[in-house]
């Protein structure tokens, strides 16, 4: 018959030696997150809840002042173009934006900026803003939200471009210490899918027309030039179809994760199979590719999935 009794100095101390064994040994086992270990070339996070996905994937590659140090400059880029609620799926989830901003500070960053240069539909670009939640999160996170109208350009050179040699960016994209690209997942009508790579045409200070001779080719050029420490890819909600500025509820579907890079090429071949098709599918990151801006061979990159 089992009899309780006090325990002994003895137990307590064989006790501690089995659960600090126990403890050795699940972290010695545990692959994904140990201190030690190298961080991948892409980190997945899936999950129910958008901020910590987001902050899981960021741990994932080293953590936030991997990227920001102290009294640093960052600029983020959502795409926040379309006057469409969350849940529409046009825009980065607000609460992604929020997240980002908020570690941005914890690691020490001076000033924190979120902006977008608003697509041609969107003739009051506070309507876009307000209406993604984008700005609330950010200002509410501490961030400054100014809209494009009042950024001024600047021209940078594409060395390594076939179809541009130049082009006009927000100065403040180009100032900062670090800057941020954070798209949403979405179908596109004209490049099929629009990733981070073609998140970038938000910074385009002048005529974007004139991409659009060569869409593919001119996306390839910018990223060969315009390179973002770190790149977050909102797959929380995708658009599946009507994109970019979607709008039926009915083409949006909830796929819960969040990638994570440094490069932006390498994210976006991850991207594309979340709509059931491979990097080579999409004419952008093959010519990115071609260009050295990352791999996009799925095969050869470390990717990390990780459940929040």
């Amino acid at each position: 018959m089992d009899v309780l009794r006090e325990p002994t100095r003895r137990d307590f101390l064989r006790t501690m030696g089995l659960l600090a064994g126990g403890v050795a040994a699940l972290t010695s086992n545990t692959p994904a997150s140990t201190a030690n270990a190298a961080p991948p070339d892409l980190a997945v996070a899936s999950g129910e809840d958008p901020k910590a996905l987001v902050r899981k994937a960021i741990a994932e590659l080293g953590g936030m002042k991997k990227f920001v140090s102290r009294g640093d400059i960052v600029v983020i880029k959502p795409n926040m173009a379309w006057v469409r609620r969350p849940e529409q799926a046009a825009n980065t989830h607000p609460d992604v934006v929020g997240s980002l901003v908020e570690m941005a500070f914890e690691a020490g960053a001076k000033a924190v900026k979120v902006f977008d240069q608003c697509a041609a539909e969107t003739k009051d670009h506070r309507q876009a803003y307000a209406a993604s939640g984008i700005a609330e999160a950010a200002i509410k996170a501490g961030a400054l939200v100014p809209l494009t109208y009042d950024l001024q350009p600047a021209k940078i050179q594409i060395k390594d471009g076939v179809f541009i040699k130049q082009s006009s960016v927000w100065k403040d994209a180009l100032e900062c210490d670090c800057f941020i690209n954070v798209p949403v997942a979405k179908q596109h009508g004209v490049t099929q899918l629009t990733l981070a790579m073609k998140n970038h045409m938000g910074l385009i200070g002048g005529d974007r027309r004139e991409w659009h001779r060569n869409i593919d080719q001119a996306l390839a050029d910018f990223a060969s030039a315009f390179k973002p420490k770190l790149t977050v890819l909102d797959a929380y909600r995708i658009l599946l179809r009507h994109g970019p500025g979607g709008g039926n509820l009915a083409d949006v579907q909830l796929a819960r994760k969040c990638v994570a890079g440094v490069n932006q090429a390498s994210v976006d071949a991850y991207g594309t199979t979340l709509f059931g098709k491979q990097p080579t599918d999409i004419g952008h990151i093959v010519l990115a590719g071609k260009l050295g801006v990352g791999e996009i061979d799925l095969a050869k990159l470390k990717i990390r999935q990780v459940a929040v």
